[in-house]
């Protein structure tokens, strides 16, 4: 199996870009493995890795179709009722509680109607 190149930080060459610096160009990896990677020292821990992909191989971002954004809208909206008293809480409920503020604490909360 061949080695990737390892570059340091802020030391890549032109033509390499991660994937968020991808994303704000508009272009994704589309498929293509990983090309190079990056690291930035630390002290007294390992180093930060942060993988490059070749800007000449990424595809264009696929736009999002109606359907997805139905599917999206959907998926948010989920997260916003609260399982135990089925009503909407107006904020995505936290996983670390499961349910909205009102149900996770009940004597120190009064649902207003």
């Amino acid at each position: 199996m061949a080695t990737l190149p390892v570059y340091r930080w802020r030391l890549a060459p032109d033509g390499y870009a991660t994937r968020r610096q991808l994303r704000a160009r508009g272009l994704r990896p589309g498929g293509q493995d990983v090309a190079a990677q990056l690291e930035r020292p630390r002290r007294r821990r390992p180093p930060l890795v942060a993988y490059l992909y070749r800007v000449d191989l990424a595809l264009p971002v696929r736009p999002m179709t109606p359907a997805r954004w139905a599917a999206l809208d959907k998926a948010n909206t989920a997260r916003r009722i609260c399982p135990q008293c089925r009503q909407d809480a107006g904020y995505v409920i936290p996983t670390s509680l499961g349910t909205c503020v009102p149900c996770a604490f009940p004597s120190t909360c009064s649902r207003s109607a």
